[in-house]
């Protein structure tokens, strides 16, 4: 048996996680990172990465026996995944900030804080797999397709995967529930996190405007036709393929097609404006076996419907074309590529469009 790092969230799924490793027998360090502070005005029903949830993560370890260290990591969680998200919205990109969360603090951290305490690995609460395939560690996803994150984990590297564990990526969350429950954890009955800790109220404009004011880009609405229809108060408060809030009435359904952060433009249109045939990719990871171009499962929003596709390279640009359109494709957010269930890549959306309007600009 080894010396496992958990990563403790203060939540039910890293308290099972830690408990069946305690059970099958390892030694389980708990670490638990400070990435977040809530002002006191706001009490949302579920938190993620506050001093709160230190609190309850050293409940658990002390609980089931095993030592508890928490980190203050806030600093770096501004730099790498607050900052970012304020620039982008102001940018008319609408960014995820999970995937950054997982790539750039998260594991790293937790990694170096592993090594320091001695463990030979990293536990986590995530719903996904590995899988060893001959000499190969293979990223997969979660057997509860409605709980899998692999999505926000495609960037992890093999060496990465040797030495992460996840206890609970066979389990659905009403077995974790249930453990929970059956083993008298304390927090068993604790609500989920919600999915953008730092935004506790839902509503990120506002996040952004309390910190960027100086920088809001206001603009015009506008109809498929060019025709002026309203004006805004900045482009952060738009994505697309957004329908609701629109601060505009165009006596149809309406969706938000296309920013533009130069002018501060906002363009409606129908849902058929929103299908986009390919997207280029930047920053993209693959799995080292992964030969292009090739056929992939392509996942371009979590938890959205795997799309057939085709992923192209050429001169370092990635390229991915869809089998059939694709609604909506927003810049900002990950594609993720799939064989099977094997996570194989992905990358960050930097533009999409349709394949009739690239032969009209090429020809």
């Amino acid at each position: 048996m080894s010396r496992i790092l958990v990563a403790m969230s203060g939540g039910v799924d890293s308290s099972v996680a830690a408990a069946r490793l305690m059970r099958q027998g390892h030694e389980v360090v708990g670490v638990t990172l400070h990435l977040w502070d809530y002002p006191d005005t706001e009490s949302p029903k579920s938190r993620c990465c506050a001093p709160e949830d230190i609190h309850d993560a050293a409940k658990v370890a002390a609980f089931l026996g095993f030592p508890h260290y928490a980190f203050d990591r806030r600093e770096l969680f501004s730099q790498k995944v607050v900052e970012p998200f304020v620039d982008a919205y102001l940018e008319g990109v609408t960014p995820s900030p999970c995937v950054n969360c997982n790539q750039q603090v998260k594991f790293a951290e937790l990694l170096r804080a592993a090594d320091r305490l001695g463990c030979d690995r990293l536990a986590t609460g995530h719903y996904a797999r590995i899988v060893a395939n001959d000499t190969r560690l293979e990223l997969h996803r979660g057997s509860d397709r409605s709980k899998d994150q692999s999505y926000f984990l495609y960037a992890l590297t093999e060496a990465a995967l040797a030495r992460l564990a996840f206890p609970l990526g066979e389990s659905t969350k009403a077995e974790v529930r249930a453990e929970a429950l059956e083993w008298q954890l304390p927090g068993a009955n604790k609500g989920e996190s919600q999915e953008l800790c730092f935004v506790v109220s839902g509503h990120h404009d506002k996040f952004i405007e309390e910190r960027a004011r100086e920088r809001l880009r206001p603009g015009q609405i506008l109809q498929p036709d060019g025709q002026i229809i309203g004006d805004h108060s900045g482009i952060h408060r738009f994505t697309i393929g957004q329908r609701r809030s629109l601060g505009v009435a165009t006596g149809q359904r309406s969706y938000v097609t296309a920013l533009d952060p130069a002018t501060g433009d906002v363009m409606l249109g129908d849902k058929a404006e929103l299908a986009r045939d390919w997207a280029e990719l930047s920053d993209v990871q693959l799995a080292p076996d992964l030969v292009t171009p090739c056929s992939v499962d392509c996942m371009v929003r979590y938890r959205g419907q795997l799309q057939p596709a085709h992923l192209i390279e050429e001169h370092g640009q990635f390229r991915v074309e869809f089998a059939q359109p694709v609604a909506p494709v927003v810049p900002g957010q990950f594609a993720v590529f799939f064989h099977g269930a094997r996570v194989v890549g992905g990358g960050k959306i930097a533009k999409a469009g349709r394949a009739v309007a690239q032969l009209t600009v090429e020809n």
